[in-house]
């Protein structure tokens, strides 16, 4: 809160609560009859309640300081969290980047592939396996899987563990 809003609050009411006193002894200088001490209580109270209005006053252009600065923090968080997520996205970018040009497995395939696999894929299209045997199919099954470590060796893959389920 701004110092200026706390001032303006604690003004009004500070003064609110001391109008109270000359107002009472209005009260009882208009039950006595006394136009004196009348006529000089409503001053008082007069003045109370201008200082009451002029640190209203003051409350209300606080709060627009307030209100204002408020405003600034957050299109300066906002802006804040703009750059960062530019930031960001420029980095994943540069590692993109850098990624793509780090050591990458290349493929090729000899003629001899090349041409088995137009003939598989001719095959395939016409719905026939003139060239694959029922044997070929069968050993393929039988292969066991192979894993390769970073280096481009085959590693052993590790015994499966027997587990017996009985109900």
């Amino acid at each position: 809160m701004h110092t200026k809003t706390m001032e303006g609050l604690v003004g009004a009411s500070t003064n609110m609560k001391l109008l109270n006193t000359p107002f009472r002894v209005y009260k009882e200088a208009e039950r006595r009859g006394d136009t004196a001490v009348m006529e000089r209580a409503m001053g008082y109270v007069g003045e109370f309640a201008d200082k009451a209005e002029d640190y209203q006053k003051t409350a209300e252009k606080g709060m627009k300081e307030d209100a204002r600065e408020a405003r600034e923090k957050a299109k300066a968080e906002q802006e804040k969290a703009i750059r960062k997520r530019k930031e960001e996205r420029e980095e994943q970018e540069k590692r993109i980047v850098e990624s793509g040009k780090g050591d990458t497995d290349t493929v090729s395939i000899s003629e001899s592939g090349k041409a088995a696999s137009d003939e598989k894929s001719a095959s395939v299209q016409t719905g026939t396996d003139n060239d694959i045997s029922a044997e070929e199919t069968v050993d393929a099954s039988k292969v066991e899987p192979v894993i390769y470590t970073k280096t481009g060796e085959t590693a052993k893959p590790e015994p499966a563990a027997n587990i017996s389920v009985s109900i």
